[in-house]
């Protein structure tokens, strides 16, 4: 993990960190052939690639509901009354997200706007190097607090191998529209519809690159919530806080793929030599040892600030998606933080807590993308309709404005709208 004492070390790392999805341009052409042989050949495609990449040659892509419920039975009780916790809290804070219509009346007019559910919805829930239930929690209690209709969830299952956690995730929730598939067939099939899977209207869900672009080249076809990157984590310390939980906090993240970032900011450079040295002790545990070593290495960083508000300027910088704050007075470096998918304010706040049970959504803008995207949440899962309804006085009152406006922009038939109707008086 390096240790950057200067500007110049300082720039040249955040430009390397700008760079970690730039292999994405490589692997765009073999997306682009998936998709296009979803969309042309449908549930053949899919077989095909799901045979090839998850080596797994099955008939169905979809997976029965008595097959769900088997696999469900299997999963440990400890680990559903965990799940049963954090689904009640994460439906708790989401139900706080809700939007409702509205409208107001003016001069016999009627000006407002109409939310709605989308009808149906696509969940990626990764699968491969690890299964997570906390997903299809995370992604699937915002769209029924929205009043989502239909959810139709994607898990990839390599080798045929079927996770009992994921399995109690959907049957909690009550969903019963799943499939056996992943990687970039599996968002086209959600894009562009099968003879098996009808086309959704909106696709949410993390995944690898592969998935990341393929969701990024359906734009458009279909709504996508972001395109999620690898996992992140900045965290600000001064010498106050715990060398120990800072370590500790930068390496949950580390554990998470070979091109996660982990980087901690503080103003004290005993303090950042102290955790350097803690993060040696604790890797030697870790069973994910060697993931969290190859991030480390590639994106793991303490940069020494001049000062908390330099630290504070360098994190607006990077936009992680978690910031946690661990100093004298979380509270007071609020104010200045303006980019960030999700911030954790002192000691006791790691951010796992937030990946798990918090209540808040874990799913968040990645690879600075927390400048102008923010955490999923039931927002994401309604429409917006404007509504208008203008009385005769009400159009007497504007008609003349919209007849200068559409002859400057020379739009005639505009205009004509307007005149048929004053000549009816």
């Amino acid at each position: 993990m390096k240790l950057l004492k200067n500007s110049r070390e300082t720039a040249l790392f955040l430009s390397l960190l700008r760079e970690r999805t730039s292999g994405a341009g490589r692997i765009e052409e073999t997306v682009k052939k998936v998709l296009s042989e979803v969309r042309t050949k449908g549930d053949r495609a899919v077989l095909k690639y799901t045979e090839k990449f998850d080596f797994l040659k099955i008939r169905s892509i979809r997976i029965s509901s008595a097959e769900i419920a088997r696999y469900a039975g299997k999963a440990d009780r400890k680990i559903l009354k965990s799940l049963e916790t954090a689904a009640k809290r994460i439906r708790a804070f989401h139900e706080m997200q809700r939007e409702e219509s509205w409208s107001f009346s003016e001069d016999e007019t009627v000006l407002g706007q109409i939310v709605r559910p989308l009808e149906r919805i696509g969940v990626y829930v990764p699968g491969g190097k690890a299964s997570y239930p906390s997903t299809v929690l995370m992604n699937v209690i915002p769209a029924q607090v929205a009043g989502v209709d239909e959810i139709a969830l994607c898990v990839p299952t390599p080798k045929n191998e079927i996770n009992p956690s994921v399995m109690a995730a959907i049957m909690m929730l009550g969903v019963t529209e799943v499939y056996r598939i992943g990687g970039a067939q599996a968002i086209g099939a959600m894009a562009y519809g099968t003879r098996t899977m009808r086309r959704v209207d909106k696709i949410v869900g993390p995944g690898n690159i592969y998935v990341a672009t393929a969701k990024r080249l359906v734009f458009g076809e279909v709504d996508i919530d972001m395109i999620a990157g690898p996992s992140e984590v900045l965290v600000i310390a001064d010498e106050t806080a715990d060398p120990v939980f800072t370590a500790a906090d930068l390496l949950s993240q580390a554990e998470h793929d070979e091109r996660a970032a982990a980087i901690l900011v503080t103003d004290s450079l005993p303090f950042a030599k102290a955790v350097k040295e803690e993060i040696e002790h604790q890797l030697s545990g870790l069973e994910r040892k060697g993931i969290a070593e190859s991030s480390l290495e590639s994106y793991g960083a303490i940069i020494v600030a001049k000062d908390l508000k330099h630290a504070a300027g360098l994190a607006n910088e990077v936009a992680p998606e978690h910031l946690e704050v661990m100093t004298r007075n979380p509270f007071d470096l609020l104010p200045m933080i303006r980019n960030a998918g999700a911030i954790f304010l002192g000691p006791w706040t790691p951010e796992p807590l937030g990946d798990y049970v918090a209540g808040p959504n874990h799913t968040l803008p990645t690879g600075g993308t927390a400048r102008f995207f923010s955490p999923l949440g039931v927002y994401d899962f309604v429409k917006r309709s404007s509504l208008l309804s203008f009385s005769k006085a009400g159009f007497m009152k504007l008609a003349k404005t919209v007849e200068t406006l559409s002859e400057s922009e020379g739009l005639s038939a505009h205009g004509n709208t307007i005149k048929v109707r004053l000549d009816r008086r």
